[in-house]
């Protein structure tokens, strides 16, 4: 079974960037894609980023341009390097990957922007 730890957040000022880091462990074999979600106080989870095993990236339309997803497949590790924070973007951010359970998610990370 994978498991994933989130880390790297923090409280920062609206401009202000941060860099958020996953870490997979356990049966990581079958990885391929990886992504990074967030979900505000109130609101539904949604899909920020991801990350195919060819390097291919995706961005929400609301993070494009500040947003920038990478992955080290020998770490088993997938980042977020977040710039040009806004408030809008304060959130809990949580990985996830194809090779994970159904249904499974770490603990994530908070993410506060102060304006």
């Amino acid at each position: 079974q994978v498991r994933l730890v989130e880390s790297g957040g923090g409280f920062v000022q609206a401009g202000g960037s941060l860099r958020l880091s996953c870490v997979a462990s356990g049966s990581t074999f079958s990885i391929n894609l990886m992504a990074w979600y967030r979900q505000a106080p109130g609101k539904q989870r949604e899909l920020v980023a991801y990350i195919t095993s060819a390097d291919r990236t995706n961005y929400a339309d609301s993070v494009k341009g500040r947003f920038t997803i990478s992955r080290d497949n020998a770490k088993n590790a997938v980042y977020l390097q977040m710039n040009s924070l806004k408030p809008e973007d304060t959130a809990v951010y949580y990985c996830n990957t194809d090779g994970a359970r159904r249904g499974y998610w770490g603990q994530g990370t908070q993410v506060t922007v102060s304006s």
